[in-house]
């Protein structure tokens, strides 16, 4: 219980930290500034999130780590098994990446943060917001910020890989970005397996190589969720023994 405990601790000093100091001083960064402040807030909360993994004891092996593109936006596609997917693959972005995330995730201070960084916040229930979501994606990969998305769309709670939602996917075919699958196996063991403990432990990291929608066959190109959703699958089994 120790690791929780110290990471809650963590977690609250942040917190009050950003509200009473950080925060406000990003804000004025961005009047004069608003690269800056984009560049500031990311090197952030990548920090905390390193922090955070160091507390519970995450050690991430990181896999084809050279197919991630360093001079353009990408559409990152990910399996979702824990929270620490999230806190651990944004330790890795090589720029700015802004996440789509349901809006339930829409927690004071963290939301500013997550803002800041181009962050997106999906309401599933409602078409029309989630269509000018899925628009402003696209709108943040031309001027040159990459999205990451889980399609599953939750959490799977079984270990097994959900369908992704199709949807998502409009984000690559509309602006011709590359698509970057990734795979995570054991970030479940962290946190989920055993709450609410952490327990120290290796999560594989796996980026595979980058395509495009339009290079994929005819079939492929009206289910390119399923398709990547397959890749991702077969990336995964390649760790099934450390699931």
């Amino acid at each position: 219980m120790i690791r929780i405990i110290l990471a809650l601790l963590a977690v609250i000093i942040f917190f009050t930290v950003s509200f009473f100091i950080i925060l406000p001083a990003e804000w004025i960064i961005g009047k004069f500034s608003p690269g800056a402040k984009e560049r500031s807030s990311l090197a952030i909360v990548q920090w905390a999130f390193r922090l955070v993994m160091r507390i519970a004891g995450c050690k991430p092996r990181v896999i084809g780590y050279e197919n991630v593109p360093k001079d353009e936006a990408v559409l990152f596609i990910s399996n979702h098994r824990s929270f620490f997917d999230i806190i651990i693959t944004y330790t890795l972005v090589p720029g700015q990446t802004g996440y789509i995330s349901k809006k339930e995730n829409r927690i004071p201070i963290l939301a500013q943060y997550m803002k800041n960084i181009h962050c997106l916040f999906l309401d599933r229930h409602d078409i029309k917001q989630g269509m000018q979501t899925i628009l402003s994606a696209i709108d943040l990969i031309k001027k040159g910020v990459s999205i990451c998305v889980f399609p599953e769309g939750t959490r799977s709670r079984t270990g097994e890989l959900l369908p992704f939602k199709e949807g998502t996917f409009k984000i690559a075919s509309k602006s011709g970005c590359k698509i970057v699958p990734i795979a995570i196996t054991g970030s479940s063991a962290i946190f989920e397996d055993h709450f609410p403990k952490l327990k120290k432990g290796e999560v594989i990291v796996e980026y595979g190589k980058p395509f495009t929608i339009q290079e994929l066959s005819d079939e492929d190109r009206k289910f390119p969720g399923r398709y990547t959703h397959d890749l991702i699958k077969s990336m995964l089994d390649g760790h099934a023994d450390l699931s």
